[in-house]
């Protein structure tokens, strides 16, 4: 494995270098082999839920819309860092250009915005079929869920902008090496030679706000679903229902707080939480919520789960039928 103290000098100008997780070098291949792992499971389960939803007419309903395209925002954010992770902890190679840098902090962050929007559609989606179940395809018609997913869309990319434009105009004169396995916003801003506090600002400011709002209406929803479902005659009906809320609270909680915990450690406790710690917090809420979206959102939910196994059933089928062809 390199050195990264010894790439310090011979650094290109226009090159960032990615430690890692420092105070954890000896850790980089387990980290490696386990984030190999979950790398494959996002791309493998994402896009089994984008294909299920895709081919199965039956499938084509505002839930499962707003599932695949968690599904293909889940594929974005992973990718937009995993390779490169895995090159540093594999390898040691953590050299970035200055353009690959910034581009890949706009998609991290434009993407844990639109997650974000998405979890709370789907709350909706799901408050609206279980409080307003007769009112469902009037409320939720294929214009008004296209009209959801682009302000999402709008409402990520827009925000973002002011940031990265911030951050990539700072003059980075001095190190460039990055204390953090993926070009983080504050962890790059802090290498510059010039005032890094309106970025660190807007970050705080608008990460409060996008996640405060979003957080309250998807509380109001569960609470509305549970009012509900505690009226329900069928304590079967109650026990599936909360079983479903319960898996989707913890896949929330999962996303939102190492991410909220890695904005305001750098404001109210840094010296109290040590950089590993907060590099594994940062990495660890974009891949974690990823690998567990399929199998919480998609393999949990019964139609598309009754829709894989008849199709891992008919591949063998499907197989004796094509090699009956080959027969002489």
């Amino acid at each position: 494995m390199l050195d990264p103290l010894s790439n310090h000098t011979s650094l290109p100008p226009a090159t960032f270098f990615l430690m890692g997780v420092p105070g954890l070098e000896e850790a980089h291949l387990l980290l490696a082999a386990l984030l190999s792992t979950m790398y494959t499971m996002i791309l493998m389960g994402n896009s089994l839920i984008m294909t299920m939803i895709w081919i199965d007419s039956a499938l084509h309903e505002p839930m499962y819309y707003f599932l695949c395209v968690l599904a293909g925002v889940d594929i974005i954010m992973a990718t937009s860092v995993a390779p490169k992770m895995l090159s540093v902890f594999w390898s040691g190679n953590g050299n970035i250009g200055f353009t690959a840098c910034f581009t890949q902090m706009y998609t991290v962050h434009t993407a844990t915005a639109m997650e974000s929007g998405l979890l709370l559609a789907m709350a909706f989606d799901r408050y609206v079929a279980i409080c307003k179940p007769l009112h469902y395809n009037t409320i939720l018609t294929p214009q008004k869920i296209l009209a959801i997913n682009a302000a999402i869309v709008l409402r990520a990319t827009v925000a973002l902008i002011p940031l990265s434009w911030m951050v990539s105009h700072l003059p980075y004169c001095g190190s460039h090496m990055v204390p953090h396995s993926y070009c983080e916003h504050m962890a790059v801003a802090k290498l510059a030679c010039a005032d890094y506090m309106p970025s660190s600002l807007y970050s705080l400011i608008g990460s409060s706000i996008v996640v405060g709002i979003d957080v309250t209406f998807i509380t109001t929803s569960y609470i509305l679903i549970l009012q509900a479902v505690f009226n329900l005659s069928s304590q079967n009906a109650r026990h599936k229902a909360l079983s479903t809320c319960g898996s989707h609270v913890g896949v929330m909680a999962l996303y939102y707080l190492p991410g909220l915990i890695s904005v305001y450690v750098d404001w109210v406790g840094k010296d109290m939480v040590p950089m590993h710690t907060q590099v594994l917090l940062a990495d660890l809420y974009l891949v974690i919520p990823p690998t567990l979206n399929p199998l919480i959102y998609g393999l949990r939910t019964k139609r598309i789960w009754e829709r894989v196994v008849g199709v891992v059933k008919n591949v063998p089928r499907s197989l004796t039928c094509h090699c009956g062809y080959l027969k002489f």
